[in-house]
């Protein structure tokens, strides 16, 4: 279900990074192919570990949730992230580790009260712009 190269990486996004659209996560540091990112969605939603849904903000836009299934697999993930950090260089902010490390089961509360406050089409265009300039820095004027 998750053990394929990037089914578990679709999760990661969805509970840590907060990606939500297909756009969102195919603009990850890992360049997933749309045609893969299909695939495992497919397979994640055929799973029940996360549900798609139309933005009603804008109507052509699908929403990307993690089930409670999903969530469930936070414990698993935290682990593979502090195993990683231990052995590997890593991406994940110090701090975070240190929060996982001193309290996981804080810190899971903590990422499932704000995955709950997430409802299924909450993606306003402030948060889209948000993520595009990220993702696409404004480009430098010449003078």
């Amino acid at each position: 279900m998750i053990g394929d190269s990037w089914s578990g990486l679709i999760v990661r996004d969805l509970m840590f990074k907060g990606a939500r659209t297909f756009s969102e996560m195919r603009g990850g540091e890992e360049r997933i192919a749309s045609n893969i990112l299909t695939a495992r969605l497919a397979k994640l939603q055929e799973h029940g570990l996360l549900t798609r849904e139309r933005d009603s903000g804008d109507r052509r836009r699908l929403i990307y949730r993690l089930t409670e299934k999903g969530f469930d697999l936070a414990p698993v993930l935290l682990e593979l992230i502090l195993w990683v950090a231990k052995h590997e260089k890593t991406a994940a902010p110090e701090h975070i580790l240190n929060a996982i490390q001193n309290d996981r089961t804080g810190f899971i509360e903590g990422l499932r009260k704000q995955w709950a406050g997430s409802a299924p089409g909450d993606n306003s265009r402030a948060r889209r712009a948000e993520t595009s300039r990220r993702r696409y820095p404004p480009k430098k004027r010449r003078v």
